[in-house]
């Protein structure tokens, strides 16, 4: 409702706010037009979206435990206590300033605002697996597309409405590989891993890492099978990465939509979709015979 007002507000109409607003929430990046976001070509429609996005990106039940203490302590210090989130709000600053560094360094827009609001937009749009667009960011200089398409991978946070592995994931991986490392020096090192002050169980860790492995073997069997449909390897690529992490647009021959694909592909891609939604495990599951046995 906040965010069907406030696009309102910058000038949508009804329609169209309570579309996007549906849309931005749910972090599903379809627009009732054909531009997108670009239609509208508004700074104050694109910065309304950034903060939805974001909103919607981080866990809901961390939003739950904020408000719900509203009054009591500073509910910003609720969020950033949360170890998810500022692992999370540090990739998108950091994405955020990498692009408009890049952008203002090749003169890609003509005003710095212009690089800084595109930067700001489209990192956001597509790191949380919007798919949201302004502006082609598949022809953006040098590796930005390319890590724009990668941070898809990561997602947003559990309990959120975005894609991808998950930041809480992507943290616990990091965690794992820095205690791996300090073993490999001090071999006899007790060094369990935390999460804020909580200490996590291995059996957890163990899970992460299973996620994890479930999440590449579907990957590489999925690109496999759309490759031997006949789509070129950089499409084929492109096209797994973005319904995998169901975040839409992508680079090459699917940078706006799929018409090219073969049909034939467009069934193992619509599987990676289902996949990425449900989160691997639980359709996965489904081809266990231990399962239909119970």
């Amino acid at each position: 409702l906040l965010c069907a007002f406030s696009y309102w507000l910058a000038g949508m109409s009804p329609f169209d706010a309570i579309s996007h607003s549906f849309s931005t929430v749910s972090i599903g990046g379809f627009s009732t037009h054909d531009r997108s976001m670009a239609y509208f070509a508004s700074s104050t429609v694109n910065i309304i979206t950034v903060v939805f996005l974001l909103i919607s990106a981080c866990n809901y039940v961390l939003h739950f435990n904020a408000f719900s203490q509203l009054g009591k302590r500073n509910i910003f210090l609720s969020y950033f206590r949360d170890p998810e989130f500022r692992f999370f709000m540090l990739i998108q600053f950091s994405l955020v300033l990498i692009c408009f560094a890049m952008l203002l360094a090749n003169h890609h827009f003509d005003e710095t605002f212009q690089n800084l609001e595109q930067a700001l937009f489209q990192s956001v749009s597509i790191s949380t697996t919007a798919g949201y667009t302004t502006s082609s960011f598949e022809q953006w200089p040098l590796f930005l597309p390319i890590l724009l398409l990668f941070a898809s991978c990561i997602g947003g946070c559990a309990g959120s409405t975005g894609g991808g592995l998950k930041v809480v994931r992507v943290l616990v991986l990091y965690l794992q590989a820095k205690r791996e490392l300090k073993r490999l020096i001090h071999p006899n090192l007790v060094y369990p891993i935390k999460l804020g002050k909580r200490v996590l169980d291995e059996r957890v860790i163990q899970s992460i890492w299973a996620f994890f492995s479930a999440y590449l073997l579907v990957f590489v069997i999925c690109l496999l099978g759309v490759i031997s449909c006949g789509v070129e390897t950089f499409d084929a690529f492109n096209a797994v990465i973005a319904c995998l992490n169901n975040v839409g647009p992508a680079l090459g021959t699917v940078s706006s939509n799929f018409v090219g694909i073969p049909d034939s592909a467009k069934w193992i891609l619509t599987l990676a979709m289902v996949c990425g939604r449900l989160e691997i495990f639980s359709l996965l599951v489904l081809f266990t015979p231990a399962f239909w046995k119970s």
